[in-house]
This record gives structure tokens, sequence and C-alpha cells, in this order.
């Protein structure tokens, strides 16, 4: 259920994107520097956001600097990392480990068995960081691989128990801003968990795995009217997060934010469109 959380590109400035990506840089050399390689193979750009949404909601002071890695071995790129860096790095650790566990136990791999064995005591450290969090978001993942395994046809159980875990991340503190951050995180992990599943249809169909959407298209009289029927669901996700998002005193960065929610979070939607579209032509 990861790379939904990301910028489009092509309708951002050059300078909102350069900010963007020193975000990601500094959480991908955060990850190696505090976790290794196997730490940093778990980087994501779902972290990225949230990085970014609590750095302009709380300006916490924020290293600038310059490196070169694999992926950039020739020419130097910046990086931004703060408190939030290391804050997103755990839970992205955190979540990849469960998340390799429940691959293993649902599809038997024995590289995700591998992965996770590489994580475990990584896992072990933040989870004694992060003793509530850790314990409320395994419960939550577990279940949802209950559910799931029961072939639950309620769209908003599963869905809304990954909404949890994410309102759980974002809300970094107990604060004034808790219950809008819980949320506008619990909004986008239910649009999470549903556009992984909407993606992965066809896939899921084939293989015979659990997908709440293939349950919802039963309910609709023809293709057509499931499609619109799943984007009003999804559009109706994003809204109620985009509402709690504009309820918090976010200027810096907004724009950038703005894009991933309003814009880059229906990327991976129009690629499947775009592929089924090719496949019905």
């Amino acid at each position: 259920m990861f790379g939904y959380i990301i910028v489009n590109k092509q309708e951002m400035k050059f300078r909102e994107y350069d900010c963007y990506q020193s975000y990601y840089c500094g959480l991908c050399q955060n990850l190696k520097e505090r976790y290794g390689r196997s730490g940093q193979i778990t980087l994501s750009y779902d972290m990225t956001f949230i990085i970014l949404l609590l750095t302009s909601l709380y300006e916490p002071e924020t290293e600038q600097d310059c490196c070169k890695c694999i992926a950039h071995p020739l020419e130097a790129h910046s990086t931004r990392q703060n408190q939030f860096t290391d804050y997103a790095a755990d839970m992205n650790v955190l979540l990849s480990y469960y998340k390799c566990l429940d691959d293993w136990t649902d599809e038997k791999k024995f590289s995700r068995r591998a992965a996770a064995g590489f994580l475990k005591k990584k896992n072990d450290r933040i989870s004694e960081k992060y003793p509530e969090k850790a314990e409320k978001i395994y419960t939550l993942l577990e279940q949802i691989r209950l559910y799931e395994k029961a072939g639950e046809r309620n769209i908003d159980l599963a869905s809304g128990c990954f909404g949890e875990i994410m309102g759980e991340i974002f809300a970094y503190r107990q604060d004034e801003w808790e219950a809008e951050l819980r949320r506008m995180g619990f909004f986008l992990g239910k649009f999470i968990y549903l556009m992984d599943a909407y993606e992965d249809m066809e896939k899921d169909a084939k293989s015979g795995n659990y997908n709440v959407f293939l349950y919802k298209r039963e309910e609709y009289p023809d293709e057509e009217s499931f499609e619109k029927g799943a984007y009003t669901i999804l559009n109706m996700m994003m809204a109620e997060c985009s509402r709690a998002f504009e309820k918090l005193p976010i200027i810096e960065n907004v724009e950038i934010l703005r894009n991933i929610l309003y814009s880059g979070v229906w990327c991976r939607y129009e690629f499947v469109q775009k592929k089924k579209e090719k496949k019905d032509a």
C-alpha cells in the first residue's frame, strides 16, 4: 500500500519540486545512516509527505546539506532533515516490517520473510521508542488481516483500520492540531487502502486474493456504473482528507502539499484508467 501519496511533477514549479525532492533525499540519507541498507530500501514517497506536512505545521529547525548517492553518483544534490525526518524514518521501517510479515503470512514469499528478518531488530528498537503507536499499528494490521481472511464485504471496515493507522502516524503529538491531523490521516489512509484494491482488481480476480472492490462491483448493474461508483467513493475520501488539511494553519510548502492532495494522489488512478482504455481499445 505504498506509493500513492506522490506529487504531480508536471504541475509543479521547479523550485517546489527541488524542495520536495530535498526532503525525500533527506529521508533516504536518514534511513541509510540510522538503519543501514535494509532500512534504506524501505524508502517511500508516502513518508516524505508526512515530513513536509508536519514540518510545515510545526516549523522546526531544519538542517540543509548536500550529498551524493548511488542514484546521483556524479552530482551532489540537496537534502533537508529535521526531527520529523527521524520520526518518518521510524514509522517507515515499522510499517515495512509489518508489511513484510503480512506478505509472508498471506503469500509465503521467502523474500519477504528474509526482509522481515533484516528489519526485526530495527523494528524492536522503534517499538520500544513508540510503544503505544507500535501496539496500535500492529493490532490494526492484524484486524485488517482478519477482515480480509473472512472475506468482509463492508468497504469501510478494513479500509477504516488502515485509516486509523495513518491517523495514528499523522498525530505526532497530543496538541490542538491532533484531531485534524488524525482526521486527515484517517481519510487519506482509507483512500490508500481502497486505491490499492481498485488498482489490483484484475490481478486479485485471477489469483483469488481478497479485494473489497470485487464484492462492491456485484452491487452495480454494469461496468460503467461501477466505475462511477468507485470514483465517487475514492473522491469522497480525498474530499474529507483535504477538508481537514485546509483547517490547519499551514503557509510554508502549502502549494506542494496541495499538489499532492488535489492532484498527485490521483496519478495512479489515471494510470489505471489509461491501462483499461488501452486494453478495451
